[in-house]
């Protein structure tokens, strides 16, 4: 049970930044032995892909600050946080433990669809979301949305890492957040639309 959350604590964390989850995972693959990596995923834990991941989370940290530009910047990551939740469920070993009877273990695949499906539902709703919050605050709200999900992904991956259990209220949080997102989005199409 907690490897499933620990996968989907990260996956989801993927969804709102493919970079924080990683770099997250390699750190303490690297310095502790809070996470042992699966040999295909020892990559993680070395020094240049810690350092490229951390560059490639810089550039993501700033561009996603600044609207409009965040909108190219969520169309980019369209593909990459998908591939970032499926890298980092199956690299949390969640995917081989999730049931005893190895079926998982012979089908590792199944790890990764879940990892892709939850980053990519996370990261769909939070693209979606963020016109509504840029039109509506004139562009002023998307650093602070923008910080404000960085802190969430980084909180997270540490929380689906060290207290599995409480990946579940995150995961709650998280669909609440998206629900009135979806609402907040909803409202503003009725409003432009024609026939509204």
């Amino acid at each position: 049970m907690f490897a499933i959350l620990t996968g989907l604590g990260l996956s989801a964390s993927a969804g709102l930044n493919a970079y924080i989850p990683i770099l997250v995972v390699g750190l303490l693959a690297r310095f502790s032995d809070v996470i042992v990596l699966p040999h295909q995923f020892a990559w993680m834990s070395h020094g240049w892909a810690i350092a490229v991941v951390a560059v490639l989370l810089a550039a993501e940290v700033v561009l996603d600050k600044v609207a409009v530009v965040d909108h190219a910047n969520d169309a980019i990551q369209t593909f990459v946080r998908p591939a970032a939740g499926g890298a980092v469920f199956a690299a949390s070993d969640a995917a081989a433990r999730i049931d005893h009877s190895g079926w998982m273990t012979g089908h590792p695949w199944v790890g990764w669809v879940l990892g892709v499906a939850v980053a990519f539902c996370v990261h769909v709703t939070k693209a979606g979301a963020r016109p509504v919050i840029n039109v509506s605050t004139v562009g002023v709200g998307t650093p602070f949305v923008s910080a404000a999900e960085d802190t969430m992904s980084l909180v997270m991956s540490l929380v689906a890492l060290l207290v599995p259990a409480l990946v579940v209220v995150f995961l709650i949080v998280l669909v609440l957040i998206g629900l009135r997102m979806i609402r907040m989005v909803r409202k503003r199409r009725e409003r432009v639309s024609p026939d509204g």
